[in-house]
């Protein structure tokens, strides 16, 4: 069992202003400096069935590797060296790969990091996939309670897979064209994240594929920027802020401030004669910007007040292993 002044100084790592070198009994990871080259060796390093905190610092440097993380008893941190713990503008840590499903293989196996494992929480880390147009292909594919703290998630189409567990993100950038953001089941809270969207005649930033009343997928971003993405031009309009994968689809934007490539409607059916519409739940609460004005979608909603994080997350969503409230 790990000491007390060990597990606070864990859980105060996410308010330092830097960190330049491993915490306390973290395995580190580094191509010429470290315990281990690859990450997926310092993951598969430790053991599955402690429930001792686990932790791995990731040293400066590009890892062309796809990452598994799977389940386990403990709560794992992983944590890229960084000057700026407050965001991703500093990061120097990339996980990279380029698998799509012209592979033959599904959206999570495309994914350059794969997440298993309950309580999972991943600090200033850039993670993208390459691939780029023609084919889904997945950056992080998240089916675990997680929380993600000031990342950078990059690709094209279906670049954040957030499908099961209460999953946060918080300060981070996500970056894509064709429904990055998207899953089933996973309930999601978006806390002042950049939203940034490529050049492309017509895109979908979510895609929610709730299928009953009753899943528990749900997507808020709240206090979030959508934008063009740095050296891209993007047409205004061409943008949504969501589409319907299924039904039930479940999605608000609130506080958020939406640039002019936001499209005047906001939300679009899935495709013609296959609207998917009828009993969808797209929703909107206090947004600024050029982005923000209508008229939107007839199946779309203005809330009359915004949506909590309890009512996304649960109420013991504070108590989790996987949130940090020092990025709220």
């Amino acid at each position: 069992m790990k000491s007390p002044l060990l597990l606070l100084s864990l859980a105060g790592l996410a308010r330092a202003k830097t960190r330049t070198s491993p915490p306390p009994e973290c395995l580190s990871v580094g191509p010429s400096t470290g315990d281990f080259s690859t990450i997926q060796a310092a993951v598969n390093a430790l053991d599955t069935t402690s429930a001792d905190q686990q932790c791995i610092f990731i040293n400066p440097g590009t890892y062309t590797e796809q990452v598994l993380v799977p389940a386990r008893q403990a709560q794992l941190s992983v944590y890229g060296y960084t000057p700026d713990t407050s965001g991703y503008a500093a990061n120097t840590v990339t996980i990279t790969g380029n698998k799509s499903q012209k592979l033959n293989i599904s959206n999570d196996e495309t994914a350059t990091l794969r997440v298993k494992s309950a309580g999972f929480r991943l600090y200033n880390v850039n993670v993208e996939n390459s691939f780029g147009k023609g084919s889904q292909a997945v950056a992080v594919s998240a089916y675990a309670d997680s929380g993600y703290y000031g990342c950078a998630f990059r690709g094209f189409q279906d670049t954040l897979l957030a499908q099961m567990g209460r999953q946060l993100y918080a300060r981070t950038l996500i970056q894509g064209a064709t429904d990055f953001i998207f899953g089933q089941h996973a309930p999601a809270w978006f806390e002042k994240c950049d939203v940034r969207v490529l050049a492309a005649s017509v895109g979908y930033v979510t895609a929610s594929g709730r299928a009953s009343a009753t899943d528990p997928n749900y997507y808020v971003f709240n206090e979030c920027t959508v934008a063009a993405a740095d050296g891209n031009v993007v047409t205004d309009g061409a943008y949504y802020l969501g589409r319907p994968w299924s039904m039930y689809a479940k999605v608000v934007f609130q506080r958020s401030a939406l640039s002019a490539v936001i499209n005047p409607a906001g939300w679009h059916i899935w495709n013609v004669g296959d609207e998917r519409t009828s009993n969808v739940t797209f929703a909107e609460f206090g947004n600024t910007g050029a982005g923000a004005a209508g008229p939107r979608a007839n199946f779309s909603t203005a809330l009359d007040r915004p949506v909590k994080i309890q009512s996304v997350l649960g109420c013991g969503y504070a108590k989790s292993g996987c949130f940090d409230a020092s990025y709220m």
